[in-house]
């Protein structure tokens, strides 16, 4: 039993949210020790987020083909899935390098292996014993797998499997889920080569909260590139043999493919933490129960990310972090507020949104004014062969407070979270009027739906006028 080691905050898991945690508390002058028991990164680096960007990059570049031509450009691009995964592999190497080397400089102690609470103070790490000021749980999720399928090593994968070792050999691939993953991959992989059959009980992000204008742009993007869910579908049962898998469809269908990717969903990794050991309650839901502090039913233990909350992203996972950290520094200085957290899907059409829609603001007792720019008409979306794509912005009538956006078109999710940092502000929408943009860009049509919104709704010169304070 090897002595103990004191910290100020020990963070468990080293996601997203882990890793911001870890870097925020030694920014603020805390002993930080982070735990992590399999590959530092956690899903985001290693099996989510990051190599999915890279093959989504990879995957619009294909996608261009058809355009190219009327470009100037001559030639097709071939895809080839075995040399995009070793893309992605150097891309994930080299920034864990970099994440494992800013924590070392910072000061964070870092150990590897599983952790569990021994007490309520008390991490162990193996040998090693952790006493714990305060503790931060980001331990994640991992994908479900349905109980009509076993994993098969080389057939019956999840992303984790995908992302982890090279491609199994074959061309059909089935890929199940309605949600972000089946919604993402199912596009991604036929662009990388793969001849796709998409299984879903849904239709494609049905349960999300995009609008149903976004949903049907994306269904008509996918269809332009011959990549179409068959809804209702979703297997019963799965036998995998050495040449394939054959999947059992409702109605005594059957379809045979090369492998499968499950996209079935998450769930939260709180087994085998001791939570209880340090008062730790779980939610009905499964998940470790939070208040809007990030605090648990143990004042001194936080929990942030997948674990903790259902949206599951690693955008939530950022912000709980920093949540987290300061109410840790100074008890009751932070709240959540899940309302402006920038939801992303990357799939033959960009979809990014935060805030409310229109029909959660009226849901609210809300009265909501829409503004709306095409991109018709758009200098840089005719530029760049994507004239389809829109922005909406939602306000409360009322008041002229900024409720939410929506956003579709290239890389929407980069350019639509300048809206962001006004968000719940009455003063959004003439901030937004007054600012300055860049000319020809997307990021200008929010400009343009602001001031539809303005005109629409009759907000006046007030929107347009010189900020408070400020001579005539």
């Amino acid at each position: 039993m090897g002595e103990r080691s004191d910290f100020d905050l020990v963070v468990i898991g080293s996601g997203p949210g882990g890793y911001r945690a870890a870097v925020l508390g030694a920014l603020r002058g805390l002993a930080v020790a982070i735990v992590e028991r399999g590959v530092w990164g956690g899903t985001c680096l290693n099996r989510g987020c990051v190599p999915k960007k890279d093959w989504y990059h990879t995957a619009r570049l294909v996608a261009g083909n058809r355009r190219y031509a009327a470009r100037g450009l001559r030639g097709q691009l071939e895809p080839d899935l075995d040399a995009a995964w070793r893309h992605q592999r150097t891309v994930v190497e080299t920034v864990r390098a970099s994440y494992v080397d800013y924590l070392r400089r910072l000061g964070v102690r870092a150990f590897a292996g599983e952790a569990r609470f021994v007490a309520a103070d008390e991490i162990a790490v193996g040998d090693e014993r952790l006493g714990a000021r305060h503790a931060i749980v980001a331990t994640g999720s991992r994908p479900f797998v349905p109980p009509w399928t076993p994993l098969v090593p080389g057939r019956v994968l999840t992303t984790d499997e995908l992302f982890d070792a090279p491609p199994p050999p074959g061309a059909r691939v089935g890929v199940v889920g309605s949600g972000v993953v089946g919604t993402e991959m199912a596009f991604i992989l036929a662009m990388l080569g793969k001849d796709v059959v998409w299984l879903t009980q849904s239709a494609p992000l049905s349960r999300s909260r995009f609008s149903a204008s976004a949903r049907r742009f994306l269904g008509a993007a996918l269809a332009a590139h011959g990549v179409a869910p068959r809804t209702g579908s979703r297997p019963e049962r799965c036998v995998a043999d050495d040449r394939g898998v054959t999947l059992h469809l409702p109605g005594g269908a059957t379809e045979r493919v090369d492998w499968l990717l499950l996209g079935a969903g998450r769930l939260p990794n709180v087994e085998g933490l001791g939570l209880q050991r340090a008062g730790v309650e779980l939610g009905e839901d499964g998940f470790v129960a939070v208040d809007d502090e990030m605090r648990t039913s143990a004042p001194h233990v936080f929990a942030i990310g997948d674990c903790a909350d259902a949206a599951m992203t690693s955008n939530h996972a950022l912000v709980e972090a920093a949540i987290a950290v300061a109410n840790i520094v100074a008890p009751g200085s932070r709240k959540r507020s899940d309302i402006m957290i920038p939801e992303v899907v990357y799939s033959a059409a960009e979809l990014a949104r935060l805030g409310l829609s229109e029909e959660e603001a009226e849901a609210m007792g809300l009265e909501p004014a829409l503004g709306f720019s095409g991109f018709e008409a758009s200098p840089a979306a005719l530029a760049a062969d994507e004239p389809q794509g829109f922005v909406r912005v939602v306000a409360d009538h009322d008041t002229g407070r900024l409720l939410g956006a929506e956003a579709v078109g290239p890389n929407a999710g980069e350019w639509l979270q300048v809206v962001g940092p006004h968000a719940g502000s009455d003063e959004a929408l003439a901030a937004l009027a007054r600012a300055a943009w860049n000319h020809p860009s997307f990021a200008e049509e929010i400009l343009n739906a602001v001031e539809t919104l303005a005109s629409k709704w009759g907000l006046g010169p007030a929107v347009f006028g010189p900020p408070a304070g400020a001579r005539e």
